[in-house]
């Protein structure tokens, strides 16, 4: 029997089928949507037990074959995978570690630059490189990031040929240790811009440059954050590891900004991942859990907080949610992304709400309770745990009585990132680990623009220009 492998289609309707290279070196639909496959791979629970006595490599290539197709063959995932793993100071990529009953940690922060970005990061910058030789051209890589996706971006692009890497963060607004990941790159082909204003002010210029057909034709745009379907490919497939790792079926807390890393989860789940829920932490910018509680999808001032890879008020991935929630219904889903980015409050439907809650539940954490969490998690068990991880972690002790199945909290960032939260709420400054030796001493490079996606297009194109 041959194996069918799923096209890619818009959230939004309107764009054509797309296979797996074409999404991998597009990113955004030209409609404007999200790719999410025309059908859900099914993994069967005998082949999730399997992966308890396999590598996590091994389940990475049996995952992302299913949605590969004819576009790389299966020697070239493994190798791909293989390499992309190598640099994990961690063979098992994906730790699960219990720190308490029923309690556990899933060590995300083990590849280059110690967040969980690197898990699909540099599998995507791989076969990125491999579909790129494969069609020739060149591509201008364009990434909005609040923090880890830039450095991860960078850490997996940074020297490939025929690749031009753009990173947008915003100023200001991510940790030192973030900030210099990205800007002491020495590649030729990384250009850093420190945007005067927030994520969201990012990323809806990276959505607008696309929108700019001609310019991103001429330029062969494509994107690598979490809007690329290829990186929530490689996500999901830790949330299958852990499962069978367990044993049972879990509950996922899931430190969340962008809704990329929780929408793998759910994607997960429709590929046939036991789950009994997925559990939305969010620090003071809680759009998501305002929005799962209330009913209302409205975004609201971005506050700078000690979780900033979570200061986001508009949820890209949210679209992919909504989609399904929705049960697929394109048409639904393109009016109430216009008239969201028109009012910047969407009214949920019944029937959409009732779906999304039973999936998902959501909790939201301030500063002062993050502090705390990191405090009290030190003094009782002796881990440290950076912000974001603090913040799921928040969640799960709310949950801890309720709940019957195992918690799992995605840890998300190494506590060496955010030196100065974890001092505060501890008294100790986590060390650099050895790979980031000489971060302080490096020179930083980076260019200062206002918010204003004409003074960024020209910024590219300026770069571009030259040989």
């Amino acid at each position: 029997m041959t194996e069918t492998y799923p096209y890619l289609i818009s959230s939004r309707g309107m764009a054509a089928k797309a296979s797996f290279a074409d999404v991998l070196l597009a990113g955004l639909a030209p409609d404007g949507g999200l790719y999410l496959p025309e059908f859900w791979p099914q993994i069967t629970a005998t082949q999730i037990a399997g992966f308890a006595r396999c590598s996590y490599n091994q389940a990475a290539r049996e995952i992302l074959t299913r949605f590969a197709g004819s576009a790389f063959t299966a020697d070239e995932i493994a190798a791909d995978v293989a390499a992309a793993y190598a640099t994990f100071d961690d063979p098992r990529i994906a730790p699960l570690v219990e720190i308490e009953p029923g309690l556990f940690l899933m060590e995300l922060f083990h590849g280059p630059t110690l967040a969980f970005k690197d898990v699909a990061m540099q599998v995507l910058g791989r076969l990125f490189s491999r579909a790129l030789a494969k069609r020739g051209g060149s591509a201008t890589v364009a990434c909005a990031t609040s923090g880890d996706t830039g450095s991860a971006a960078i850490a997996a692009l940074g020297g490939l040929p025929n690749i031009q890497v753009f990173v947008l963060h915003p100023k200001g607004r991510v940790s030192e240790v973030q900030r210099r990941q990205m800007t002491t790159s020495a590649h030729a082909n990384v250009h850093n811009i420190a945007l005067e204003g927030t994520f969201d002010d990012a990323q809806r210029i990276v959505k607008d440059l696309f929108a700019e057909t001609q310019f991103a034709s001429a330029v062969n745009l494509t994107a690598v954050n979490s809007i690329n379907f290829a990186r929530i490919a490689a996500q999901i497939v830790y949330y299958f590891t852990a499962t069978a790792q367990l044993g049972r079926a879990a509950t996922f807390v899931v430190p969340t900004g962008n809704f990329g890393d929780v929408f793998a989860g759910e994607a997960a789940m429709r590929m046939g991942l036991p789950a009994e829920k997925l559990v939305i932490a969010t620090n003071a910018n809680d759009i998501l859990a305002r929005a799962l509680n209330d009913g209302v999808y409205a975004s609201g001032t971005v506050h700078p907080s000690l979780s900033p890879s979570m200061d986001i008020q508009v949820a890209s991935n949210f679209e992919r949610a909504l989609f399904e929630a929705s049960g697929r219904n394109a048409v639904w889903l393109r009016d109430a992304m216009l008239a969201f980015d028109r009012d910047r409050k969407l009214p949920l439907p019944g029937t959409v709400l009732l779906r999304l809650r039973n999936r998902y539940a959501a909790a939201c954490c301030d500063d002062r309770d993050t502090l705390d969490t990191i405090r009290q998690v030190h003094e009782r068990l002796g881990r440290l745990v950076d912000p974001h991880t603090a913040v799921a972690l928040h969640a799960a002790y709310k949950m801890q009585g309720s709940s019957k199945e195992p918690l799992v909290v995605l840890s998300t960032a190494h506590p060496a990132k955010f030196p100065d939260a974890v001092r505060d709420a501890t008294g100790i400054v986590p060390p650099l680990p050895q790979r980031l030796a000489g971060l302080f001493q490096a020179t930083e490079k980076f260019t200062i623009l206002a918010d204003d996606k004409d003074l960024v297009r020209a910024f590219i194109e300026a770069k571009l220009a030259r040989p």
